[in-house]
């Protein structure tokens, strides 16, 4: 861990600064942001305007996922069947992501990442999710990504805190209740904490294996 922070460090210069300056990517696309959803508060997934960010970004889309479950609606009656010991069949809900939003922004090169925090040994939920989505999303295109740590410790530098950012500039924030249940998403416009979003990202996927070599690697075991 020690050699992967300080080749991350050594990578990105301001890694150890606590204050950064920062330029957004694309002006106009942040300011067309700003403009369209600054203070909106996302209190369903369904929500058109939520779901037009994953349309609208130029360039890049990434996720930090730190639960070890997700209660989300779209996944009950699969996670249900997963754990009934029955076969995948037909998805709706990672069928309708890879079809609706990867497919088609690897498609125009746009790059679509994300990494998740998992705990060893993995839970049922994320033995669900490996299989039957990552799995998927992967081989459409998606850069999946993890940081597995022992059960009870953390990533040193990574926050407890799930959020989307789209073209380095604009900032969503996922909350969840204590299951796991989506609460809501908001859009967060503080530069300083899309500065410490954009910090988050970089080095979390420094600290992380993509999630076929690690896949690979345990199947070996």
């Amino acid at each position: 861990m020690d050699s992967l922070r300080t080749s991350f460090r050594a990578k990105v210069p301001y890694a150890s600064r606590a204050k950064l300056s920062w330029v957004p990517l694309n002006a106009t696309v942040a300011k067309q942001a700003e403009d369209t959803y600054v203070g909106k508060l996302f209190s369903s997934l369904e929500d058109d305007k939520f779901n037009q960010l994953f349309l609208d970004f130029r360039y890049t889309c990434y996720r930090l996922e730190t639960l070890q479950r997700y209660d989300v609606s779209y996944e009950k009656e699969e996670y249900g069947r997963f754990l009934a010991g029955e076969a995948q069949g037909e998805s709706r809900g990672i069928t309708g992501w890879i079809d609706g939003t990867v497919s088609k922004a690897v498609a125009a090169g746009k790059r679509m990442q994300r990494v998740h925090v998992v705990a060893e040994p993995l839970s049922d939920y994320l033995r669900y999710e490996f299989g039957w989505a990552y799995e998927h999303s992967t081989a459409a295109g998606e850069d999946v990504r993890l940081i597995p740590v022992p059960s009870g410790q953390w990533p040193e530098g990574i926050p407890h805190y799930d959020y989307w950012l789209f073209d380095s500039s604009v900032l969503v924030a996922m909350y969840y209740e204590d299951d796991g249940a989506f609460s809501s998403a908001e859009i967060i416009d503080a530069p300083e904490k899309i500065v410490q979003a954009n910090y988050w990202r970089d080095l979390a996927v420094a600290l992380s294996v993509p999630y076929r070599r690690y896949t690979a690697q345990h199947q070996q075991q």
